[in-house]
């Protein structure tokens, strides 16, 4: 069976903190950006999350996870180009996101790396930013078009 995304939905929340946790990943911020976020779906069942934080014209994308049944099969792909399309449509300027693990995955949605100092004072104010990843965390820049 095939995956479906979609947006988030308020009933979305546990199984999208299931599968954060399950991947390692903050929670902090995700019930506040949920309106933001999309899932993939399998039957009844949420099988991926990728999430848009939106913070005046620019944007963190984050929590991005698979479950693991379901990696390798281009969910996560399909997932961050949803989530990159979001953001181009609402016209924004940035797109940021920070990663412990998948530095070398991102470059071939355009992001590349940029030091902590370059990033625009509100997204370093968002949760995930201020406090959720720990500063060794790479941080990761991508223009919309």
């Amino acid at each position: 069976m095939a995956a479906r995304i979609r947006p988030a939905v308020p009933e979305d929340l546990s199984a999208i903190e299931r599968l954060l946790t399950a991947s390692q990943l903050p929670l902090d911020g995700v019930r506040e950006a949920l309106p933001s976020f999309v899932v993939a779906e399998s039957g009844d069942e949420v099988v991926g999350v990728a999430g848009l934080e939106v913070s005046r014209d620019n944007a963190l994308l984050r929590s991005v996870a698979v479950a693991d049944a379901w990696r390798s099969r281009g969910l996560g792909r399909a997932l961050v180009e949803r989530v990159i399309a979001e953001a181009e449509s609402r016209g924004l300027h940035a797109l940021y996101l920070l990663t412990t693990t998948a530095e070398r995955y991102f470059p071939s949605f355009g992001f590349r790396r940029v030091a902590r100092e370059d990033v625009p004072a509100d997204i370093r104010a968002t949760k995930e930013f201020a406090s959720a990843c720990p500063v060794s965390a790479a941080v990761m820049c991508r223009a919309c078009a």
